[in-house]
C-alpha cells in the first residue's frame, strides 16, 4: 500500500466518521421537531440512494450492479434496515455521547457471531478483550443514571448485535460482490418497506424538519460513500479504528447542540468498550495475515 493510499483511507474514514456523527445531530434535531422514525429511516435510505446512484452512473454503470445473490441482498436489507431502526431509536432516546459509546459494542458480538456462525478461532485472548467490553457496557449502561433509560440502552444494544450480524453477511456476500453494488441493493431495496411505512407516518411539517430530513439523507449517503472508499483504499484494520473519533464529535455535539456532556459513567466504560474493539481489531488481523501467510507456503494463493 502507497502512502498515498494509506492517508486517503485514514482521511475517508475520518470524514465518514464526521458525517456519521452530523447526521446522528440531525436525527435527533428532526425527531425534537416532530419527525417520525418511519420519516427518517426512509429520507436517510432515499439520499443515499440517489448519490449511490449518481455515483455508478458516472463510473462504471448500471450494468455493473447486475447480481446473482438477489436473496442475500434481500437478507442483509432486512438485517440492515432492523439495525438501523434500533440505531436512530437509541439515538433519539439517549444523549449523542452514550448512544455512540454504546454502538462502539459491535465488535465484542461480531467476534462472538463470527465463532458461533463462521466458526472462526477465537483464542483466550479476543475472548478475554470480549469480556472486558462487556464489563464496559455494563458500566456505561448500568450506571449511566438518568442519561440512560433503560429502553434506549437496550436499542442501542439491540443495534450492536444487528450491526455485527451485518458484517458477518458482508463477509459472505463480499466474496461475490463488489462493495458499491451491495451498497446501492441496500439503499435501493430499503426504499420499498420504508416507502409503505412512510405512508402511514408522514406528517406535515415546517420547513426545517424537511431540510433536516433531507439533510439526514444526503449526508448519511456520503458518509456511507466515504466509509466504502476508505474500505478499497485500506485494510480493515488501518481504517475501522478512525471510527472511534465519532466519540469525540458526539461529546462536541452533544454539548454544543443539546448541552448535555457525557456521564461519569460513560467517562469510564467508554476507554474500556474502545480498548476492547482495538485489540479484536488488531487480533483479527493478526490471524488473517498468518492464514495468508499459510496459504501461499501451501500454494493455494
Amino acid at each position: 500500500m502507497t502512502d498515498d493510499r494509506l492517508y486517503s483511507a485514514i482521511g475517508l474514514r475520518l470524514v465518514s466518521a464526521l458525517l456519521f456523527s452530523i447526521m446522528n445531530v440531525g436525527i435527533k434535531l428532526a425527531e425534537a421537531h416532530g419527525a417520525a422514525l418511519g420519516e427518517i429511516l426512509f429520507f436517510r435510505q432515499f439520499g443515499a440512494t440517489l448519490l449511490v446512484s449518481a455515483v455508478v452512473a458516472s463510473g462504471p454503470g448500471f450494468a455493473s450492479l447486475k447480481t446473482k445473490r438477489f436473496g442475500a441482498h434481500v437478507s442483509r436489507c432486512v438485517v440492515g434496515l432492523s439495525s438501523m431502526a434500533f440505531t436512530f431509536t437509541a439515538l433519539m432516546m439517549l444523549p449523542l455521547a452514550e448512544a455512540t459509546t454504546i454502538g462502539f459494542s459491535m465488535p465484542i458480538f461480531a467476534t462472538i457471531l463470527g465463532a458461533l456462525v463462521l466458526g472462526e478461532a477465537t483464542g483466550w485472548r479476543r475472548w478475554s478483550a470480549v469480556l472486558a467490553g462487556f464489563v464496559g457496557v455494563v458500566i456505561v449502561t448500568g450506571a449511566g443514571g438518568n442519561a440512560i433509560p433503560p429502553l434506549g440502552a437496550l436499542s442501542g444494544l439491540a443495534a450492536a448485535v444487528l450491526t455485527a450480524t451485518v458484517s458477518i453477511l458482508l463477509r459472505q456476500i463480499g466474496r461475490t460482490e463488489a462493495a458499491m453494488t451491495t451498497v446501492f441493493w441496500f439503499s435501493f431495496l430499503s426504499l420499498i418497506p420504508l416507502g409503505i411505512v412512510l405512508a402511514f407516518t408522514v406528517a406535515a411539517h415546517p420547513p426545517v424538519v424537511w431540510i433536516l430530513l433531507l439533510g439526514i439523507g444526503l449526508v448519511g449517503g456520503c458518509a456511507q460513500l466515504a466509509m466504502t472508499g476508505s474500505l478499497s483504499r485500506g485494510a480493515v484494520s488501518i481504517v475501522v479504528p478512525m471510527d472511534y473519533s465519532s466519540l469525540v464529535w458526539a461529546t462536541a455535539f452533544g454539548w454544543l447542540v443539546f448541552g448535555t456532556l457525557p456521564v461519569t459513567a460513560t467517562w469510564i466504560g467508554a476507554p474500556i468498550i474502545i480498548a476492547s474493539g482495538l485489540y479484536i481489531v488488531w487480533r483479527e488481523h493478526i490471524r488473517r495475515r498468518a492464514e495468508t501467510r499459510q496459504a501461499i507456503a501451501q500454494g493455494v494463493i
